[in-house]
């Protein structure tokens, strides 16, 4: 998933706009992961109190999913312009009205 370990890279200054940019994006991916990862495993149990948990725990990862998605939109405001514009053709095409 990542092209490199966060921890292994050496530093002497902070992170440029561009690369917690790109964390922010990273941080979003390991979270999809987490919240597939998850639900799939919530499938597979029987047991309907340990399925619960691992449902509760997609959902908050899914709660870090828009906590950094915030993060990112603000720090790329070009990418919450793209974002807008795909709303609109998806609209266009579809009919469907997407709502955050």
């Amino acid at each position: 998933m990542l092209a490199e370990k966060p921890f292994l890279l050496s530093r002497n200054k902070p992170l440029s706009k561009r690369e917690i940019a790109q964390a922010l994006r990273w941080a979003i991916e390991a979270e999809l992961d987490a919240i597939s990862f998850y639900e799939q495993l919530a499938e597979l149990i029987e047991d309907e109190k340990i399925r619960h948990v691992f449902y509760d725990v997609a959902n908050e990862e899914k709660e870090h999913v828009g906590e950094f998605l915030a993060l990112l939109l603000e720090i790329d405001p070009e990418l919450a312009e793209y974002i807008k514009k795909g709303f609109r053709e998806v609209e266009e095409e579809t009919g469907i009205k997407a709502k955050l």
